[in-house]
This record gives C-alpha cells, structure tokens and sequence, in this order.
C-alpha cells in the first residue's frame, strides 16, 4: 500500500491529523506502486491547492512528470489520498462541489499501459468518481437498409426517458441550421487527432477529408444524464469499440436474405445506381463479418419490422419479464460539506468524517475509468465508528490514513 501511518479508533474520532508533508511553497505526499514512488501536490496559493503529479523511479533514480490524460481536477483546499489495488489512487477533494469531490488517479492499470506502451513515456490517468452504475451502453451495427435507424427510433420513442444518443464529433464545417453540441462537436482535426491519439474516442472514421468519431465523453454524458447510450454505427466502427475497455452490448442487424436487402435499398428511392452498388458491396463485407466475427453478442434478423423489435426488447429486457428492470440514472458523488476529519482506510472500504457522522465508500465493485468515468461507487451514512461493523471490522491497527 502506499506509504502511511497507522490510525487507532481513537484518532478518527479525536480527530487525529498527519501524514501531511509540509514544503516550503506546498503540500505533497507519496504513494509508492512497484519501483516508483508517485508525489502528489503541489503549489498553495493560500486559496486552493493544486494537484500535480510528479514520479520518482528508483530503478534509475531519476524525477519525470508524466504525460496527464483524462479530465484533471480543479485545484482545491486540501484532499486524502488512498492506494487501491496497486494501480490507481483514490483522491477525496475537501470544500469541493458535490461533482467535485471524489477523483481517481490511475498509474498501472490496461489503459495506462496501452497509452504507455502508445506514447512511450511515463502516463497517469484521472477519472471522475460516481455513485452507482450505468446501463451498459447499446452497440447497434448492420448494412445500410437493414432497418437499424426504424428500430432504434421505436426505441427512442416508446422509451424516450431510458435511451439518449451521443453526440459526435466531426472536423467538417456546421451547416445552415447545424448546432454544435446538438448536431455535433464541431472541432479542429488537429484537437481532433490529439484526443484520438490520447485515447479519447472510442471510433472514427475519416470520411471525404473530414473526421468523424465517437469520444468516450459523449457516451459518459449520456450515462450522466440516467439515461442508456445507443451508438449507432457501422461494422469497423463496431470493431474499434470492442477494442476499448468499454463495457458494452453488441447487436446486429441483418436482413432475410441479400436479394431482400437490395430490394430495401432500391425502395427507398434515395441513392443513384452507384450509390446503391456501393452499398451493396459494402453490405457484403458487413454481413461476412457480422456473423461470423464473433464481434458481436446478438444477431438479429429483421425479417418483419414489428417482430424484430419486439425480440430486441426482450433482449434489452424491456418487454415486461420477470427480472426486465431498468436501473435508476448513477449519481455524482454529494458527499456532504465540510470533510474536515480524516480518512481510514481498510481493504475496500474508506470512511471519513463529516461532521457529526461517519461516511463511508466502498469502492469494491469500480467499473470504468479513464479516460471516462470510474462508477460503481457506494456510499453511506453512520452514527458512529463501531456502525460500520457490517463490511468494515472493528480491527483497526493496520487501518492507513493520509489527509492533506
């Protein structure tokens, strides 16, 4: 674990305070992961601290500070940090809003790593803590004409507080009418490449000069909002989201049969004969990797609009079964104000005072992360130290404590 004083019942009640490393022009402590030690502070402007990084590797006895992905959180008045698992470190901001409160810096875990090993420098990683989980969001993919579009817009409208879609991103100029945010972001592709290559999106696709793609933010927003994110996309893009650590569920769509499909397309009136030729080759390749990939979790045959739908409710669970539930929208972590005591810490579980009462976090269950969020927080309430007995014994010499 990381490098921590021991803390007696006593201490927690009493208020006990240290661990606080004291410089001339700051506030730093030290978390040590394999052979590095991780300083985390930095400068006191006597109105907020800031929260810098810098890594010290004993194998070469040499100071970097690291490349920051993620969203970086504002400075504040002080906060604790804690070691979780060796690869991330839990930060519990003090005199922070609500949404502000909970951070976590990852330093060894898949997506540190992979950028790593992409960037080849030292990389941290922050996520945003949340209270509670999210709805895996919904991957659907199928050849142009399938029905996909007809099949999410019933979704849309019979359950218009459950699904939200997310915005993407493109470097194409808006047009008449277009709002950015709504429409799309609309950004610079040289922003664009940058966050593509930190790993911020989770698809994309350059399309007549022009990027188009999906940042792992416009999902999280979604989430943010309680409501399930469908995405939209073709088979490729598919692809590059099972390549992420995103959890989600995959589906396809497919037609009866080609000749069926080519009927679609030639219907719907739209598309010149070499649009349509295009589309159908392009079909082929879909179909070929949809189905025999293993890509994708679901196939599902639109053979009859009002049939497929109804099987894909009842895959979502959404077609009034035993057990078709929908869980409630996760929550920002509202811790209450002010954290002026100190934070203990065994195995999974940390709790802090907060005026009269004890908080306590479990972070047993955490899902996600960088470069989105990490959910799966619980979080509850106690009158006094020995109410936490349920899920955090009483045993408290090997509990560690680092407030700041």
């Amino acid at each position: 674990m990381g490098e921590a004083p021991a803390l007696f019942v006593g201490d927690l009640q009493n208020g006990f305070s240290n661990g606080c490393d004291l410089k001339s022009k700051g506030f730093e402590t030290a978390m040590i992961v394999g052979d590095k030690k991780y300083v985390i502070g930095g400068n006191d402007d006597e109105l907020a601290l800031s929260i810098g990084v810098r890594i010290f590797d004993k194998s070469t006895n040499t100071w970097s500070i690291p490349t920051f992905l993620g969203t970086k959180p504002k400075p504040c008045k002080g906060f604790s940090a804690m070691l979780l698992d060796e690869d991330r470190i839990c930060l519990i901001k003090r005199a922070s809003p609500p949404e502000d409160r909970i951070w976590f810096l990852e330093v060894d875990t898949q997506f540190v790593r992979e950028q790593k090993r992409i960037l080849g420098t030292d990389v941290v990683a922050w996520s945003k803590g949340v209270v509670g989980d999210a709805q895996k969001p919904i991957v659907i993919s199928g050849p142009s004409g399938v029905g996909k579009g007809t099949l999410i817009s019933k979704l849309m409208k019979e359950f218009p507080s459950m699904f939200g879609f997310s915005v993407s991103h493109t470097t194409r100029a808006p047009r008449d009418k277009e709002i950015d945010g709504v429409d799309y972001h609309f950004t610079e592709r040289s922003v664009m490449e940058k966050d593509i290559k930190d790993g911020k999106f989770l698809e994309f696709a350059s399309v007549h000069g022009n990027l188009y793609g999906t940042s792992v933010e416009a999902v999280e927003v979604v989430a943010d909002a309680g409501k399930r994110c469908i995405l939209d996309i073709d088979v490729q893009g598919a692809r590059s989201v099972r390549a992420t650590p995103l959890e989600a569920i995959f589906i396809f769509i497919r037609p009866p049969s080609f000749e069926d499909l080519e009927k679609r397309l030639r219907a719907r009136g739209t598309e010149t004969e070499e649009q349509i030729q295009k589309r159908l080759r392009n079909a082929k390749e879909e179909l070929k990797q949809g189905e025999s990939s293993g890509l994708f979790d679901y196939v599902l045959e639109n053979d009859d609009l009002e049939d497929c739908y109804l099987r894909l409710k009842k895959l979502l669970g959404l077609d009034g079964s035993a057990g078709a539930t929908f869980k409630s929208s996760p929550q920002t972590v509202n811790l209450p104000s002010p954290i002026d005591r100190p934070v203990a810490k065994r195995d999974y579980k940390i709790l802090t005072n907060c005026g009269e009462n004890l908080l306590g976090l479990d972070v047993s269950s955490l899902k996600g992360g960088a470069p989105g969020r990490t959910r799966g927080l619980k979080m509850y309430t106690m009158n006094s130290f020995s109410d936490g007995i349920n899920g955090i014994e009483e045993r408290t010499n090997d509990y560690e404590l680092m407030w700041y």
